[in-house]
This record gives structure tokens, sequence and C-alpha cells, in this order.
């Protein structure tokens, strides 16, 4: 069984214990369709990819806090798709849950995820309770006010902001917390995989700033241009379209000269290559073929 299909399978157990008789069925719908069919899911696959380059002797713990971090992030996308924010019709190619089930239901479904995430790794922590308590927080810390994506959100309220910082906050945090969790989670200390997690991130969201101005709703799976007409702060806004390639280019580099001494270094390195190349808009690929 492949590593996306153990993903899937552990977030299709985790969703399950919602479709009870106890659960209203109109938010019980609203939170299967906040979660399937999902993305990518670049931040369990690094945090399973961490915990095998870590020799990880079972894979128990780094599926619970991989499924954990997804329903985060799935969590902040229903909220990130709400009226008040990006007021956002489509994501993953399909109607936003608000746009499905409406707004008050959107709400209580991205405030049930942050709660379910929770208790997924609450389930398993008993198994190894030192452990678990620092997994608990690190994906906490990735999720709060202070430096987390509740911060990142936040930045788009004020006047000004550092784009790093705000960067650092919507995308770094939770990709940080994506490579220490999976170190942890397989017996290995989780700080030495901050920088890695961070680098990758910003790659990430400067792809995804990329991918907004050039890509087409079939390929982004929501509406691309949102960034210029919501007049949100972007790495195409701050140094073009040439130099946010460029900035892509090095955190790409950064980001394989910063991966620490593991047994897998040498796969985690391809998959970054992978991921970069799967990254990039169709438009960049075909300007330099």
């Amino acid at each position: 069984m492949n590593l996306l299909t153990r993903i899937e399978r552990e977030l299709e157990g985790i969703v399950a214990t919602t479709a009870t008789q106890q659960v209203p069925p109109l938010l019980a719908q609203a939170l299967q369709h906040a979660v399937f069919p999902g993305g990518a899911r670049v931040r369990p696959r690094l945090c399973m990819a961490v915990a095998l380059a870590c020799e990880a002797p079972d894979l128990t713990a780094p599926l619970a806090v991989a499924a954990s971090i997804e329903l985060l992030h799935c969590a902040s996308l229903v909220h990130d798709d709400l009226p008040c924010f990006d007021d956002a019709a489509l994501r993953r190619g399909r109607a936003s849950v608000h746009k499905a089930y409406g707004e008050r239901l959107a709400v209580l479904a991205g405030d049930g995820l942050i709660v379910l995430a929770f208790q997924s790794l609450a389930r398993v922590a008993a198994r190894d309770a030192a452990r678990f308590a620092e997994l608990f927080e690190i994906v906490a810390t990735a999720v709060n006010a202070v430096s987390g994506i509740v911060a990142g959100q936040a930045w788009e309220c004020e006047p000004q902001l550092d784009l790093s910082r705000y960067h650092q906050g919507k995308t770094g945090a939770l990709f940080a917390a994506a490579t220490m969790a999976g170190a942890r989670a397989a017996g290995r200390e989780a700080a030495p995989w901050r920088i890695f997690g961070e680098r990758l991130g910003e790659a990430f969201q400067v792809a995804d700033d990329l991918r907004d101005v050039l890509a087409s709703v079939v390929e982004l799976g929501k509406v691309p241009g949102r960034d210029a007409e919501l007049g949100r702060p972007s790495a195409v806004g701050e140094f073009g379209l040439d130099g946010a390639l460029a900035r892509l280019d090095v955190l790409i580099e950064q980001t394989q000269s910063v991966i620490p001494p593991c047994a897998g270094a040498g796969l985690l390195r391809k998959l970054i290559r992978t991921e970069s190349a799967r990254l990039l808009p169709k438009e960049l690929v075909r300007r330099a073929a």
C-alpha cells in the first residue's frame, strides 16, 4: 500500500467518526465535503516522507500526526474561502464548503475539523505519552495566533505586513510542523527539521502565487487571479513575475541544502524536485521548453 493510500484510509477512518446519528446530518456532509476528495495531500505526504527518511520503526504515530496536519490544513481552506476572507466559490475543482452548505455550516465545519485533528492525536497518545506531548506542541504551534496559520490569516487584516512573515505563518508553519512532527514521530529530534519545513513551505507559497497569476481554473482547481483582485500580498506582486520565479529557484536550492542528516536524505531531495516541477504552472513550463 503506497503512502497516499494509507493517508487517505487514515483520514477516512477519522472523518467516519463524525458520520453518526448524533452528528447533525448537514454538518457531517460538510465535514466530508471539506476533506474529500483531497488535493495532493502535500503536507501529510511530507510528514510521512520525513518519518520514513528517519527510519521510523512503526508508522502508527507518523500516520496519526500526518492526518491531524491535513485536517488542520483542510480547516484553514474552509475558513479561507469564507465570504469574509476570499469569498471563493471553488476549491479543488468543485464548490467550496460555504457555497455548497452555507456560511454557517462552513464556519462550524472548519471549527469541527480543528477539534477533530487534535482528537485524532489524542486517541493514540496513550501509546507514547511523552512523545505525543511534544507532537501536540508542534502541531498546536503551527496553528496558533503567534506564528501559526491563525497569525498568517490575521496578517491579511493589517494595513502593512512583511511578506516573509505572512508566508511563514500562512503556509510555512504547517510545513514546518509536518517535517518536525515526522521526525519526532520517528523518534528523532524535531528542532533540526524546522528550517527545512519553513523553506519548503515558503517555496510552496511562492509557487502558489505564481499559479494564481498563470494557471487556469482547471489547473488550479479554483478561480485564479484572486490575489490581485482582493489586494492580497503575494510574491508576484512584490517581486514581479521573473523575480518571483527567481525567488522560487533560490528557495528550492536552499531547501535541498538544509535537509538534516538522515538515511533517506536522497529520497527527500528527489521529492522536492518532483514537487517543485509539479507546482510550476504549465505556462511557465511551456516558456522554459
